[in-house]
């Protein structure tokens, strides 16, 4: 690696984290840290909101896929303006007037304290997954690049990140994420161009070699067919509404950030922005992977065939051999933008729910005794709030080491996407269901959402494991499992609900 790319990289990766440190505050609280004391201009959450869907995933996993097969996987990013309507016309304005920054809350209003923890369980595993699949990606080129031990990046990166979102909480997290979201929309533009104008016959020559690729049409987004075992157009449609609506109706990433904005106009804005703003992004990624298979199938330049068949290390390779010095650099550093903002916000919200949704009402009994302390007691008052904040430090700590180890025990995954879609389609739990259950007029029972849960687990296991452990039944493909997961729970709930309703 060139000094000058070593210094672009090294310096802005040092900067993103003394920058997230310097919204530091001496005597901050735990509800400051965790909502950003409701400041942040809409553009700004928008700007987050999308950093956080381009992690280092979309950024090194979309052009990997593109490159070894098709833009199937972008269908999943055409679901996502359903997701931003209802987002910004429903879940906004109920969750900026529901009083906590919990997602989860509401659940146990509805439902009692299990379905809370449910949940939020649900919530803790598919981020410590997330934020694995992420740091694996980020110390990929950095192997490529430099040679350096993959698990001493994964460790390094994950110190830096926890650093900055301990010190400086949602607001750090948020415009960190702001000013890395813009930096990586350059650097992905910047590397097309050079791919593209790289062609011996010109920009189109690119157009032309993919969509008559041998393996067929590289622009194709899947076989429009019934079959429901592969990743046909309609399962990764199916997939993508339910995971986006998911996403901005209960994944705390999310519901943090509706907070965070000034006020409820921005708010909305945000989840506009923020999700509308994505969709010509990930074509871009998955542009620049069909663009390197008609590099390389042009023989412009070589591609050696140990990377050729780890789909993940294409565009890593590329920037390495195929970028000027300077830029090299800083395509990297766009990769670490990508990767650090998502994983940031990932501690954020995780370290959040362990404070609202665990901490405190089991061990500090919440908001009455704080009311009480506020009112009463200022010195204790005082005490009380140092306490959650660094409960909520020490929570980002923790979470940010459990990403660090699934990120070591991924380094033998080959396709991180389908890694990374297959474990949240598990790990969500099929939560929406219950999440939609609550939020019909029909007042459900609670045993009937609990059995609910339990039938829609278990149709999420049988489907996820069916072809692992060769058990018997259809074997659907996995990324169905969040789709029929969701629906079983809503169905049984709701159907059981009417049964007790007419027997009674």
């Amino acid at each position: 690696m060139h000094l000058i790319d070593f210094i672009i990289f090294i310096v802005f990766t040092l900067g993103v984290v003394v920058f997230g440190c310097s919204f530091f505050k001496k005597g901050s609280s735990a509800d400051e840290f965790t909502s950003a004391g409701h400041s942040i201009p809409g553009w700004v959450v928008g700007m987050s909101i999308f950093a956080t869907y381009v992690s280092s995933i979309s950024y090194i996993g979309y052009p990997g896929k593109a490159f070894a097969a098709d833009w199937n996987a972008f269908v999943f990013s055409l679901s996502i303006p359903i997701a931003s309507y209802f987002a910004a016309k429903y879940f906004v304005p109920f969750y900026r007037h529901s009083g906590s920054v919990s997602a989860y809350t509401f659940l146990e209003e509805k439902f009692g304290a299990w379905a809370r923890l449910y949940a939020s369980a649900c919530y803790l595993l598919t981020q410590i997954a997330r934020m694995g699949s992420i740091l694996y990606l980020l110390a990929v080129p950095m192997y490529i690049l430099m040679g350096w031990n993959m698990h001493t990046v994964i460790i390094l990166t994950s110190i830096g990140i926890i650093i900055y979102s301990m010190m400086g909480g949602l607001k750090a997290v948020i415009w960190a994420d702001a000013i890395q979201g813009i930096i990586l929309i350059g650097g992905a533009l910047l590397c097309l161009g050079i791919l593209m104008f790289s062609m011996p016959e010109g920009p189109m020559q690119t157009f032309e070699l993919a969509a008559n690729s041998p393996m067929g049409n590289k622009f194709s987004l899947g076989a429009f067919t019934s079959d429901l075992t592969t990743s046909t157009f309609w399962v990764c449609l199916i997939y993508g509404i339910f995971i986006n609506l998911q996403n901005y109706g209960i994944d705390q990433n999310y519901v943090q950030r509706y907070h965070a904005a000034k006020t409820d106009k921005a708010a909305k804005f945000s989840a506009l922005f923020g999700g509308y703003l994505f969709i010509p992004v990930s074509a871009l990624f998955f542009l620049i992977g069909s663009a390197l298979y008609s590099y390389y199938e042009a023989g412009v330049a070589p591609l050696p065939a140990e990377i050729q068949a780890k789909p993940d290390y294409v565009f890593p390779y590329f920037i390495v051999n195929g970028l000027p010095v300077g830029l090299r650099g800083l395509l990297i550093a766009s990769i670490f933008a990508a990767g650090m903002s998502t994983v940031s916000t990932s501690v954020t919200s995780a370290a959040t729910i362990i404070l609202t949704d665990y901490v405190r009402p089991f061990f500090l009994k919440a908001r009455n005794v704080a009311d009480h302390l506020r009112h009463h007691d200022p010195a204790d008052h005082h005490q009380h709030q140092k306490l959650e904040l660094a409960i909520v430090r020490l929570s980002s700590f923790g979470v940010g080491l459990l990403g660090a180890c699934v990120a070591i025990a991924m380094l033998s995954v080959e396709s991180i996407i389908d890694a990374w879609w297959t474990l949240s389609s598990i790990f969500s739990g099929g939560m929406l269901g219950l999440f939609l259950l609550g939020c019909i007029p029909q007042k459900i029972s609670r045993f009937a959402a609990f059995l609910g849960c339990v039938c829609g687990i278990f149709i999420i296991g049988w489907i996820s494991l069916a072809e692992l452990w060769h058990l018997p039944g259809i074997h659907l493909h996995p990324y169905l499992a969040i789709v029929l997961g969701t629906t079983t729970i809503f169905l049984v709930g709701f159907l059981l609900t009417l049964l007790i309703k007419g027997k009674k």
